[in-house]
């Protein structure tokens, strides 16, 4: 009998089950899944690394830092900024600090508006101050992000042509109805840091976590009930029972539910398109966004422009983003495609798509960035959904949920 087990194989149950594992305890995992990582998964279809949904790796993120070996993941960092598609073509806006060779095309993008610009860094400033005051100010009145927006007086083409659709891909949701203080979250860390994919794909993220658990993964083993019994906590899975000290519940939030009757918040969905081609309609690293907002794309990239990995040599790879359920058919993706990229995607070879109805928990406001994570009775639960909606939140609620474990077992 296993101390403790984890249901669940994603970031946060691999984060808690390695906590668990340098504090001596003896730690299963059981992942319904056939690999690790949850929703961070890549699929590697002839030759080409399709990420499940677009997804990046920000290396600012302090949890990211602290338990994950960077290095070891060989990350290529997309360009500090992005391509706009207009009605008068594509134009870029950059980050003068990180990529100073772009400035002169940021001057002459018809974005750099001073009075816009001072009213949207008044917003951001919140974001580069004490993680701990921004939270307060949260409590004492959190907004939308619409009506954060509007309060400050953030309005004009930034806002609409470039904040609105980049968040969009961002948030999974065009509405303006995260909270403003998460979204200052996200905002620290791209001014801290530079989004980047791992040359393996995202997959060599849990890849790297699992690959210190000692064996501990059991793969194609779910779990169909948890309930506590004489002291010790009973895991139903299609193998048999399986008992322990204490269970953690690291699936996505609606499994979750359904094994320890927690609340799961509402999901958000993205669809993404891998499509491959032999000549790349960019030679840039940025992401491209839709400034008219025509169309069911919300972001498109070369992703063999960043990472040479992602495709087969002289062949290429892009991803396009749409929100789910996406009323558009593919075709409309493709005459988006070709309007932003000013060359024809019509000729562009599909290798996958993804539909993932449950790719981001809504966060709303008020931000509550500390769910519960003790049920009672041994039973635990962690996940993106018990901190904030990112990388982050999993790999920090993982780590919460062990700590309670151990003080629970002391």
């Amino acid at each position: 009998m296993a101390d403790v087990i984890v249901v669940g194989a994603g970031l946060a149950g691999l984060n808690c089950a390695l906590t668990l594992q340098q504090c001596g305890l003896e730690v299963t995992v059981l992942e319904a899944g056939d690999a690790v990582g949850g929703r961070v998964r890549t699929d590697a279809i002839d030759g080409y690394l399709c990420d499940r949904g677009f997804q990046l790796l920000n290396p600012a993120y302090p949890a990211v830092r602290r338990y994950v070996d960077l290095a070891a993941l060989d990350l290529h960092s997309f360009a500090a900024g992005v391509a706009v598609a207009g009605a008068a073509g594509t134009t870029v806006v950059a980050d003068p600090r990180r990529s100073p060779g772009l400035i002169g095309r940021s001057l002459a993008s018809g974005y750099v508006q001073p009075k816009e610009l001072t009213r949207l860094a008044a917003w951001a400033a919140p974001a580069l101050g004490p993680v701990h005051r921004l939270l307060a100010d949260a409590e004492r009145g959190d907004l939308t992000l619409r009506e954060s927006f509007d309060r400050a007086g953030v309005e004009g083409r930034v806002r609409r042509e470039i904040l609105e659709p980049f968040l969009a891909g961002v948030l999974a949701e065009d509405d303006g109805s995260s909270s403003a203080a998460f979204v200052r979250l996200l905002v620290r860390s791209f001014l801290l840091g530079t989004p980047a994919l791992p040359g393996g794909g995202m997959r060599a993220l849990p890849e790297q976590l699992a690959g210190r658990l000692r064996d501990s993964v059991r793969l194609g083993v779910g779990a169909t009930a948890v309930r506590p019994v004489d002291g010790e906590v009973v895991v139903g899975t299609g193998e048999g029972e399986l008992r322990a000290r204490a269970v953690v519940v690291a699936t996505d939030p609606s499994s979750a539910a359904d094994l320890v009757r927690v609340r799961a918040p509402r999901m958000k969905g993205l669809s993404t398109y891998w499509y491959a081609t032999d000549e790349p309609p960019r030679t840039d690293k940025l992401l491209v966004v839709d400034g008219r907002r025509d169309g069911p794309v919300v972001n498109t990239a070369v992703m063999s422009n960043v990472a040479p990995s992602y495709a087969p040599p002289g062949r290429h790879l892009i991803q396009a983003t749409t929100l789910w359920p996406a009323e558009a058919v593919e075709s409309d993706v493709r005459i988006q495609l070709t309007r932003m990229y000013g060359r024809s995607a019509g000729a562009w070879e599909l290798v996958v798509r993804h539909d993932i109805a449950e790719a981001l928990p809504h966060q709303p406001p008020p931000l509550d960035v500390r769910h519960p994570v003790d049920l009672g009775e041994g039973r635990f639960v962690a996940g993106d959904h018990r901190d904030t909606a990112s990388l982050q939140g999993a790999l920090v609620s993982g780590r919460r949920a062990a700590n309670a474990v151990t003080a629970y077992l002391a």
